[in-house]
């Protein structure tokens, strides 16, 4: 079984272009960086960049929705191939053919991203203290909305 599942952020902008023949067909690629799980001790956060290679209307979605910076998760498999340079070199490529692709992250969390891994805080609100009713129920504070959801 060949499945990869990826979850990172875009270094830049996909790249756009179409095949050539009669059925053209979209194709976007773009490089994830995947922060690893671990790190050494004293050693900063590591990442690796994974190309990545989208598909028709994969490719279309990802050259209108996903930029620098965007965090997604892709899904797909790995393929590897290679080619003889100019000089004669015998090059090996690994890439990711993403079967599909979705967001992380909200638009606003996406937007508190400062850039190269560092993000700008916001405290969470704490809840407020809820007080036992006696009962073995628990009060809902006066100042909550009391709409119910059912």
């Amino acid at each position: 079984m060949n499945k990869v599942i990826l979850m990172g952020r875009l270094t830049r902008d996909p790249e756009m272009r179409y095949s050539s023949g009669e059925n053209q067909t979209a194709i976007a690629r773009y490089t994830l960086a995947v922060d690893r799980r671990f790190k050494r001790q004293g050693d900063e956060q590591t990442a690796d960049f994974i190309n990545c290679v989208v598909f028709g209307r994969g490719a279309e979605f990802a050259e209108n929705y996903l930029h620098q910076g965007t965090k997604i998760v892709a899904e797909g498999r790995i393929q590897t191939g290679s080619y003889t340079n100019r000089e004669g070199q015998k090059v090996y490529t690994t890439e990711v053919i993403v079967e599909n692709q979705e967001f992380a992250e909200s638009k606003a969390s996406a937007n508190n991203y400062a850039g190269g891994g560092d993000y700008q805080s916001s405290a969470p609100s704490r809840p407020e203290p809820v007080q036992e009713a006696g009962d073995g129920f628990m009060n809902v504070p006066e100042s909550k909305e009391t709409k119910l959801p059912f």
